[in-house]
């Protein structure tokens, strides 16, 4: 026996077997700080109560270790699901696409998940995809394209962040918008710093506060040019119905020599319609986007259009729902958003 103990001995200490989950204990031995320290760490609560280099120390320690939280547990003792719900209108373009990436992306960092549930038809009611939504659910971002869902599946009694939505009437806790005035009015600048003064507006036929803000700032902006006039053409947001509108509007005996569209799909149909008429883009035809899809550099000329950026949206979107669920006071402002100008504008025609 003597042999044996002496053998187990010089063996050393017991090493854990490699199916053996670490704990926060693990960690907090590693770091040399208390569980409570490592709990606020990787909850990232830890901020004005554990230092910089402390939380570093931590983080580092459960990298090492392979340390993965509980989720199940700390989920029962929080009674939280730490899930999200992402409601948009159906994804008939990479822009919502975009948004549930960056949503995701901290969603994730925060130890959440994100349900996508596209609006049947892009908007109105929708089916509940839950037994209980308030049962199944922390909270909701939702855009305003398609509000009426939240309606069906009682997301408006979770917590609520809306995205493209009237900070003044929206039933949400916060708001997250992007900067579309901005945007309308650097796309009608660059159009009258071209001598354009006959517009088209070629309008999503969508009832929404997005689609309303491109049009009350596109007219606002040209009420104060002299000599400029506006007639408006609505679409769905759908290359043909574009095409179909676009070439009913530019048969109007006062042809626009710009355009401006409320979506790159709708400037698409509006190329099409302008080479079925033979009319030059741009030295007959201006046409401007909005959103900056992998579509505007696919068409020729590519496409002038305004750069929204999806992912920043759905990042913004996830942390004003983490702060509303923290309760906490969300980030404040829109998101800026810039105007890319390529081949699709050009000097106003010379008048015949």
């Amino acid at each position: 026996m003597a042999a044996v103990h002496q053998s187990r001995r010089r063996s050393g200490p017991t090493v854990p077997r490699a199916s053996t989950r670490p704990t926060s204990r693990d960690v907090a031995q590693a770091a040399g700080v208390s569980q409570a320290a490592v709990s606020l760490v990787l909850g990232d609560k830890w901020r004005g109560r554990v230092s910089e280099a402390t939380a570093e120390r931590v983080r580092e320690a459960a990298r090492t270790l392979g340390y993965r939280p509980n989720l199940a547990a700390r989920n029962l003792r929080l009674g939280r699901t730490r899930t999200v719900l992402l409601v948009v209108p159906a994804l008939t373009t990479e822009f919502f696409a975009g948004v549930y990436t960056g949503a995701a992306r901290v969603a994730a960092r925060h130890g959440f998940g994100v349900v996508l549930y596209p609006s049947p038809e892009g908007i109105g009611p929708a089916r509940d995809p839950f037994a209980s939504a308030e049962a199944a659910l922390d909270g909701v971002i939702a855009s305003s394209m398609a509000a009426e869902a939240l309606t069906a599946i009682r997301g408006d009694q979770l917590p609520l962040v809306m995205l493209d939505s009237d900070p003044e009437g929206s039933v949400g806790a916060a708001t997250v918008n992007l900067d579309i005035a901005d945007g309308v009015r650097q796309v009608t600048d660059h159009l009258l710093g071209l001598g354009h003064r006959r517009f088209l507006h070629l309008a999503a036929d969508v009832a929404s506060w997005t689609f309303e803000v491109r049009a009350r700032e596109l007219a606002s902006r040209l009420r104060g040019v002299p000599g400029t006039s506006l007639r408006t053409a609505r679409s769905p947001i759908s290359i043909r119905g574009a095409e179909s509108a676009a070439e009913a509007a530019l048969a109007h005996p006062d042809r626009p020599t710009a355009v401006v569209c409320d979506d790159d799909q709708l400037a698409a149909g509006m190329y099409k319609a302008a080479r079925r008429l033979g009319l030059r883009i741009p030295e007959d035809l201006s046409v401007t986007g909005l959103d900056d899809l992998a579509l505007a550099t696919a068409i020729d000329p590519e496409l002038t259009t305004v750069r929204l950026d999806a992912e920043l949206f759905g990042e913004r979107g996830m942390h004003a729902l983490l702060a509303v669920l923290d309760q906490r006071t969300p980030e404040a402002g829109d998101i800026p958003v810039d105007l890319v100008v390529r081949g699709s504008t050009g000097p106003a025609p010379s008048p015949t």
